[in-house]
C-alpha cells in the first residue's frame, strides 16, 4: 500500500470518529449556508455527500420550509460551532430573509477569524457585490436590516470563489 507525505496506514484508511471534529472545541467542520430551494436537491446534496464521505462534520439545515424570519436557536448554535463557512449563493438566496439573517451570523464568525468560502451557483459573482436581490420582497423590513444584509452581501462578494455557470 502506498501512503502520502504523512500519512499512516490509520490515517489513511478510517475517517476520525463521527462524535469529533476535525477543529476541537468546534461542533461542525463545515456550516453550509445555501437556498434550499434552489441547490438542496442537486449541488448541495452532492457537496454534503463528498464533505461527510471525507470524516468531515458537516451541518446542512434539513428544514425545507420556514416559518418567520428569526434564525432558531438550534441554526444559531450550529453557525456559532462551525469553523469554516460555505454559501453557495444561488438565484434566490437573496430573495429569503432567512439566507440573508443566517449570512449575517456567518459574517460576524468572520470577523472573529473563521473562514467563509464561496460558490456562486449559477450566479454572477458581481451580483453578489451590488447587492443583487429583490427589494421589493423585503419592503416590510426595517431600513437597518436591510443595510446589514447589504453589507453582508458586499463583503462575502468580494470573497474569491466558485463560478459554476449554467452549461
Amino acid at each position: 500500500m502506498s501512503l502520502g507525505i504523512g500519512q499512516t496506514a490509520s490515517s489513511s484508511s478510517s475517517p476520525p470518529p463521527r462524535n469529533t471534529t476535525l477543529f476541537p472545541g468546534r461542533t461542525f467542520d463545515v456550516f453550509l449556508s445555501f437556498r434550499g430551494e434552489d441547490t438542496r436537491r442537486n449541488f448541495t446534496d452532492h457537496l454534503y455527500t463528498a464533505l461527510v464521505e471525507k470524516g468531515i462534520r458537516t451541518f446542512r439545515d434539513e428544514e425545507e420550509c420556514r416559518r418567520g424570519e428569526m434564525i432558531n436557536q438550534n441554526l444559531l448554535q450550529a453557525i456559532e460551532g462551525s469553523r469554516i463557512f460555505i454559501v453557495i449563493f444561488s438565484e434566490n438566496y437573496a430573495n429569503s430573509k432567512w439566507c440573508l439573517n443566517e449570512l449575517v451570523e456567518i459574517m460576524k464568525c468572520r470577523a472573529k477569524g473563521r473562514k467563509v468560502f464561496t460558490i456562486f451557483y449559477h450566479v454572477d459573482p458581481s451580483k453578489v457585490r451590488n447587492q443583487y436581490g429583490n427589494d421589493e420582497k423585503h419592503s416590510n423590513i426595517k431600513r437597518e436590516q436591510i443595510q446589514e444584509w447589504r453589507t453582508a452581501l458586499k463583503e462575502v462578494g468580494g470573497i474569491s470563489g466558485i463560478h459554476i455557470q449554467n452549461q
